[in-house]
C-alpha cells in the first residue's frame, strides 16, 4: 500500500527513531485556519473514523457536540475558551467539545477507562483530519463549568477538552507571538515513557 509523504514542515522538525506510519509524524497541532467552512461530508467522515475506536465493552462512551463557523452556536462554542484561544479559534470552520459518559450504559457501574477510550476516538478524529489535509488543534484552556451549564451536559458524563478543525492558512496570518511557536514539536524519547516490568522514575 502507498505511504503518505511527509509534509515538509513535518520533515523539517520531526525525526522519528524507530520506523513508523508518516500519517502518524504528520498528524500535528497547527493554529492558521483561513475561517472557511469545510464540507458536510469532509466533518461526518471525521466523526465516521471515531466511530471505529476500540473501547471497553465496545461500550463507545464519546460524545462529540460541535459548532460550525458563521452560525449563533459558533460565537457560543467561541466565548468558552480562554482570550489566548479565541485569538485563533475565531477561524475555526468547527469547534467542538468532546465529552464521555463515566459509567457503563449496560450496568451504570463505573467506567475506569471512559476518558482512555474517548482519547483513542479523538486521535481517530486527529487522524483523518491529517488524512484529508485538515488541520485539527485540541485545547484545554476553556471555562469547563460553562461548557457543562450552558450545552447541558448531564453529570454522568465530563466535559474533556475542546477542539478546533479548518483548513490550513499561512503562517503570516497569526498574530506575530503565535508564528514562532506553529511548527510540529518533537516528542519525548521512547525509552522516557517505557518501562518493563514495575514502574521507575
Amino acid at each position: 500500500m502507498k505511504q503518505e509523504p511527509l509534509l515538509p514542515e513535518v520533515e523539517k522538525h520531526r525525526k522519528p527513531d524507530h520506523p513508523i506510519h508518516p500519517l502518524l509524524l504528520n498528524r500535528w497541532s497547527p493554529r492558521a485556519m483561513t475561517g472557511e467552512s469545510i464540507s458536510e461530508e469532509d466533518l461526518k467522515s471525521l466523526f465516521e473514523a471515531a466511530r471505529w475506536a476500540p473501547s471497553s465493552f465496545n461500550e463507545q462512551p464519546w460524545r462529540f457536540l460541535y459548532a460550525k463557523t458563521k452560525t449563533p452556536n459558533f460565537e457560543r462554542f467561541l466565548s468558552f475558551l480562554v482570550p489566548f484561544n479565541q485569538s485563533w479559534a475565531a477561524k475555526a470552520a468547527v469547534l467542538g467539545v468532546s465529552i464521555s459518559k463515566r459509567t457503563f450504559e449496560k450496568n451504570g457501574s463505573p467506567s475506569p477507562s471512559h476518558a482512555y477510550d474517548a482519547g483513542a476516538a479523538w486521535e481517530n478524529i486527529c487522524l483523518e483530519a491529517t488524512h484529508r489535509g485538515l488541520a485539527i488543534h485540541g485545547m484545554s484552556g476553556f471555562d469547563y463549568a460553562k461548557v457543562k451549564n450552558d450545552l447541558e451536559v448531564p453529570d454522568d458524563y465530563e466535559v474533556l477538552a475542546m477542539f478546533a478543525i479548518g483548513k490550513h492558512a499561512q503562517l503570516e496570518t497569526l498574530p506575530t507571538d503565535l508564528q514562532k511557536r506553529e511548527f510540529p514539536s518533537s516528542r519525548k524519547k521512547v525509552e522516557e515513557f517505557i518501562m518493563e516490568g514495575k514502574f521507575r522514575k
